[in-house]
């Protein structure tokens, strides 16, 4: 069983920036793919990024050279560095661990992911 509790969400100007931290909790922290996803009111659920073990990375176009994903082992925690936010960036962030299965794959698809953590509010304002 795998617990994941999202911090550093608020709210920030456009063209700020903010980190979030996610932290997990269970042994098998390391095996795991970690990823970030954003839901935006009235729209599904979308991938951001993700990271493996082997610090392997995926990002989604829209994150693309303004989001960063990190990963500490020795405090469970991935982090979510967030830097020239736009509006459009405004959502809810969700925090997501899915089982490994190669060291070079990245999940991104929502029903790949089996652990989710319960969201933190981000808000960019224009």
């Amino acid at each position: 069983q795998v617990q994941l509790v999202e911090s550093g969400g608020g709210l920030v100007q456009a063209g700020g920036s903010l980190r979030l931290s996610c932290l997990a909790s269970g042994r098998t922290f390391s095996s795991k793919v970690m990823g970030w996803f954003r839901q935006a009111p009235g729209k599904e659920r979308e991938f951001v990024t993700a990271i493996t073990w082997t610090d392997n990375t995926a990002y989604a176009d829209s994150a693309k050279g303004r989001f960063t994903i990190s990963r500490d082992g020795d405090k469970n925690t991935v982090y979510l560095q967030m830097n020239s936010l736009k509006p459009e960036d405004t959502a809810v962030y969700y925090c997501a661990a899915a089982p490994p299965i190669s060291s070079d794959y990245v999940p991104t698809r929502v029903r790949q992911y089996n652990y989710w953590g319960q969201g933190t509010q981000v808000t960019v304002s224009s």
